[in-house]
């Protein structure tokens, strides 16, 4: 190996190295905050988000919680598996991360495909952006994170989102269109149209948080119960009697399901409604009839110019 292929395998692994850096620190910091400002408490606590600071606001304090800082923190170690995994692309699959990524890629690809169409490819990055971001901020809470989904404020904040994708895309088939849906099948349906068109958000937060939520109420709760059960029937027996041996293996089952299984679950269900809600806002036959429209436009324009 010579000389200046030694200095590029080095500087290679040095951005290796950082890029490994950004996908660590974001979380270790956010442990650190987790340390440093979670009170000393006894029995189940369920209180939701911290708040680590407020900065004055026109009109409002901004609240700084726990959810933000965690969001802000898989937001940055996702963007450092990405460069990870893009690092050092070649055209021919050489390394494991290349094959990951390219796998990733095909797979959010026929996912998007599928469900959607070829007329919405390039979808697929958003898709793929929402099921990594949701499915890492459930299972922030394996190394002891608060998990963002687990704050309504931050799965409405993605619905909203949805719900804005949802409405332009409903509005490429023409204002008087969209509001013309309101009044379908018939005029008298029209309050109905339109709960049913607001309510769409509301429902995709509250599905997302209810589900995460309710798992990390009940697997706090039997902890609990585990631990307080195993204190009064070994309590009475030296040093052993102060080990909760009662919660060894049962909490960790179950977390498997609410923290890993249905975390992820939620993740790919968000990304279906999404998938399933802005597709279905302009469907294919309503999409061809007006290039049809735009056509024959087109054409008589262009006699008419003749």
């Amino acid at each position: 190996m010579t000389e200046k292929e030694r200095g590029r395998d080095a500087h290679f692994r040095m951005v290796d190295g950082l890029l490994i850096a950004l996908m660590v620190l974001p979380l270790v910091c956010c442990i650190v905050l987790k340390v440093l400002f979670t009170p000393e408490s006894e029995g189940v606590d369920i209180s939701g988000a911290m708040i680590y600071f407020t900065a004055p606001f026109p009109g409002q304090e901004l609240i700084i919680t726990e959810s933000q800082v965690n969001s802000w923190a898989i937001i940055l170690t996702l963007l450092g598996l990405c460069l990870y995994l893009t690092h050092g692309l070649t055209e021919k699959a050489e390394t494991k991360r290349q094959l990951i990524a390219e796998w990733i890629v095909e797979k959010c690809e026929g996912l998007v495909n599928a469900n959607m169409g070829e007329r919405y490819a390039g979808y697929e990055y958003l898709i793929a952006a929402i099921m990594g971001l949701s499915a890492l901020s459930s299972l922030s809470c394996l190394i002891g994170l608060f998990s963002p989904t687990g704050d309504v404020n931050v799965t409405a904040g993605w619905a909203i989102l949805v719900f804005a994708l949802v409405t332009y895309t409903k509005l490429q088939g023409g204002f008087l269109n969209y509001l013309k849906g309101f009044t379908e099948p018939i005029p008298l349906f029209t309050p109905m149209n339109f709960i049913s068109e607001f309510s769409l958000p509301v429902s995709m937060a509250f599905r997302h948080y209810g589900n995460v939520m309710s798992g990390a109420v009940i697997s706090a709760l039997i902890g609990t119960a585990l631990r307080g059960l195993s204190k009064m029937i070994l309590g009475w027996i030296p040093v052993i009697g102060n080990i909760p041996l009662l919660q060894i293996g049962l909490p960790a089952i179950l977390s498997i399901y609410f923290d890993v299984f249905s975390g992820l679950m939620q993740a790919y269900i968000f990304a279906m409604l999404t998938m399933l809600n802005v597709s279905g806002s302009f469907p294919q036959e309503a999409w061809e009839k007006r290039q049809e429209k735009k056509a024959i436009r087109k054409q008589r324009a262009a006699l008419a110019k003749a």
